[in-house]
């Protein structure tokens, strides 16, 4: 008894020393420059949202937020290289929803050597973004019903995303089979290039976040004819959702957030957290959000560990039922 008592007394003191390191090294998180990873090039829509809360991070911290782009296979390699980092807060992953589907859509799956529901501490999901069917001004598409009976009618008809295995391009295939047409896919390396041959009238239309396109409503370049969410977006109240116009089962929100690698102590998952709830904020941030088609998400880290859960679960049986497939 004498001993068992013992055992249980030297536990106790031992879980409380490792509590009060624990907490020590929260209280002095971070101490040196911490590395954002992004796992695209420079200049898209993740990138620049990653660059922004950098920015004001590193105010916050009073270190240097270091931004490491490791583009490739759709994500894969960035976020492999993180879930291999030291848990220990100084190697961060700014991820956009293709983090959830990347593994199920590419010819590797399962050689990329990480668990995208286990693999990673979520910490906060940043934002997010809507994604709409939009038209070329050349198109001669006013509404979404000209572009559905065009296709319809025999006409052949394209249209443009940043990738192929993207949440865009499972979009179109959803819309295709909810709206009984055959559409052809033109997969692009990025959003950029997808912009500017829809904007070329290259493609007539394109499944993309607000961002990049809505510089060109006003001129008529470019047109919207639907969003993709269950309800308008405050970005673009005037365009009508699909559910409005008969098709209510196509619904794809691209989302963004922060990750950590396996095993993040609770203690710094509760200072991040806190300090991009505050950023997120920030009106400046806010606005510029905005800019970028992005609407300040927030709250506790278990909000992006469901919402990666249940993108996973759903468009894997989307991508399975549609047999899409990334290049």
């Amino acid at each position: 008894m004498k001993q068992t008592r013992r055992h249980a007394i030297a536990a106790a003191i031992s879980l409380a020393a490792a509590c009060a390191t624990g907490l020590a090294w929260a209280d002095s998180y971070p101490s040196k420059p911490i590395t954002l990873v992004v796992a695209y090039p420079a200049g898209g829509d993740t990138d620049a949202l990653a660059r922004l809360f950098a920015e004001k991070l590193s105010t916050r911290v009073g270190q240097p937020v270091v931004i490491d782009n490791r583009p490739g296979a759709s994500g894969i390699i960035g976020s492999a290289y993180v879930s291999k980092a030291a848990p220990d807060g100084y190697t961060l992953l700014l991820a956009p929803s293709t983090f959830s589907i990347a593994q199920l859509v590419l010819k590797t799956n399962g050689s990329s050597g990480y668990d995208v529901l286990n693999g990673f501490t979520p910490i906060v999901q940043t934002g997010s973004q809507p994604l709409f069917l939009v038209a070329s001004g050349g198109s001669g598409f006013a509404a979404l019903k000209d572009a559905v009976a065009a296709a319809k009618g025999g006409k052949s008809l394209s249209y443009a995303s940043p990738g192929s295995g993207s949440p865009m391009h499972i979009l179109g295939e959803m819309f295709a089979r909810a709206s009984g047409t055959s559409l052809a896919h033109v997969p692009y390396k990025g959003v950029a290039p997808a912009v500017n041959d829809v904007l070329g009238g290259h493609v007539p239309v394109t499944f993309i976040t607000l961002g990049p396109v809505s510089p060109y409503f006003a001129n008529g370049k470019l047109r919207p004819l639907a969003v993709a969410s269950a309800q308008r977006s405050p970005l673009a109240p005037n365009v009508p959702t699909l559910a409005e116009q008969g098709y209510k089962d196509v619904e794809v929100t691209a989302w963004n957030g922060l990750w950590g690698p396996r095993n993040l102590p609770p203690e710094i998952v509760k200072t991040l957290n806190g300090h991009f709830n505050e950023i997120l904020k920030m009106p400046e941030i806010v606005t510029r959000m905005a800019v970028l088609g992005t609407t300040p998400v927030g709250g506790d880290a278990d909000v992006l560990g469901k919402t990666n859960a249940a993108d996973y679960t759903r468009f894997g049986k989307v991508i399975k039922e549609l047999g899409i497939q990334a290049d």
